[in-house]
């Protein structure tokens, strides 16, 4: 499958900032000056790159992307933030375009100097290679801990015209709600406005990025960055693109954030927790990201053992009012609790039986409200400790 956007080129090149000869430096380009929308790190402690951006598109307006893995330039001071205008400005004068319409994005370890030489050498370079199918290249050259290139493409017609969405994505560790370390880029040949566009991504990124989670931890980089140039000819103000639009985006994201899921670091299970009849949507969302962020939880899916008391401990620590004798929790269909008391040793063996599939549904019944919520998940295995013991190593 191609994943070529009309009037978009793209491209990634082994700069030298990672420390084997792999690809780590990437530039998407618009061909004419796009509509931007963005969204970022929740964090207080936030990258260079971030800041800049956070700056940047408030205008609304952008042409180019220029993204590093390897390096996050986060908590590197004043020359962290001269590093990430370097980097525009040498992506500008590649690209004949002004510094103001280049965004960037950065992702690897915290802390050190971002070797800026090696960025800027391989930026002319790069620049002359881009190409309509580069957009893969462009997920290979952001993964950090991610075992494969996270990139899905669909094209759809309104009327007599066709638009297309393609999106690249990276994360597999520092994942949970309210995104973390992950990158996105999103583009496309719609037309719009910036108020249209940054709805439409705030709505996608709210039912796909926002509701999964890996480790709990949140990243001082999360960028996710929409570009759209409408040489489509078609355009967001019309309440029949708009709804085709936002189809399409939420069906790419939803996409992408489950392969962040069952990408996470020395994951083996993907695992849905769902919590019904809460009293209100916030009270279920806060209940699922609290079993799907514990430990004892997540290493209980990873051993395939139908542990319910863990679960049960994660729902009374959430901070929310329930019912502490009205808990249903069910594995796929098969009830393990009612009523907040196990369905005996016939119900475990069946449960077990579960989790030992790659992936699976928890849902939890709170017996209260109406309100639901899920969030995504993955186990926690001893392979999470292996690569993230050896992450800089």
């Amino acid at each position: 499958m191609t994943f070529e956007v009309p009037g978009f080129v793209a491209g990634a090149i082994a700069a030298g900032i990672k420390k084997k000869e792999k690809k780590d430096l990437a530039i998407i380009f618009s061909e004419v000056p796009a509509c931007a929308a963005g969204l970022f790190t929740t964090n207080r402690v936030q990258a260079a790159p971030v800041m800049l951006d956070r700056k940047r598109i408030r205008s609304g307006c952008a042409q180019a992307i220029i993204a590093n893995s390897g390096n996050a330039n986060a908590c590197t001071g004043p020359n962290g933030m001269e590093a990430a205008r370097t980097m525009t400005n040498s992506t500008g004068s590649a690209l004949g375009i002004k510094e103001q319409l280049v965004l960037v994005a950065s992702t690897g370890v915290i802390g050190e100097p971002l070797n800026l030489f090696a960025v800027t050498s391989a930026i002319p370079r790069l620049a002359k290679q881009l190409g309509p199918s580069g957009f893969v290249e462009v997920a290979q050259a952001i993964m950090t801990t991610d075992t494969f290139p996270k990139v899905l493409s669909k094209q759809t017609r309104v009327g007599a015209k066709e638009f297309t969405v393609t999106a690249v994505a990276k994360g597999a560790g520092m994942i949970r709600p309210d995104m973390a370390t992950m990158l996105c880029f999103v583009c496309t040949d719609m037309g719009a406005n910036p108020e249209a566009l940054q709805k439409a991504l705030k709505e996608a990124v709210a039912s796909s990025f926002n509701t999964i989670t890996v480790d709990g931890d949140t990243s001082t980089n999360d960028t996710v960055l929409m570009l759209a140039n409408g040489i489509s000819g078609l355009h967001l103000k019309e309440p029949s693109c708009r709804k085709a639009f936002q189809a399409v985006l939420d069906e790419l994201l939803a996409g992408l954030a489950l392969q962040i899921v069952k990408d996470g670091e020395g994951a083996t299970k993907l695992v849905s927790i769902k919590i019904e009849q809460a009293a209100s949507e916030n009270d279920a969302r806060q209940i699922a990201a609290t079993i799907a962020n514990s430990p004892l939880v997540k290493t209980a899916f990873f051993g395939e053992d139908a542990n319910w008391g863990r679960i049960i401990a994660a729902i009374g620590r959430a901070g929310i009012q329930i019912n502490p004798e009205t808990i249903d929790i069910f594995v796929d269909s098969v009830p393990l609790v009612r009523n907040t008391q196990g369905c005996g040793e016939e119900a475990e063996k069946a449960a077990t039986r579960i989790l030992k599939k790659n992936a699976f549904t928890i849902t939890v019944d709170l017996n209260l409200g109406s309100k639901t919520a899920t969030v995504h998940t993955c186990d926690l295995s001893t392979d999470y400790v292996k690569i993230n013991a050896n992450y800089r190593t």
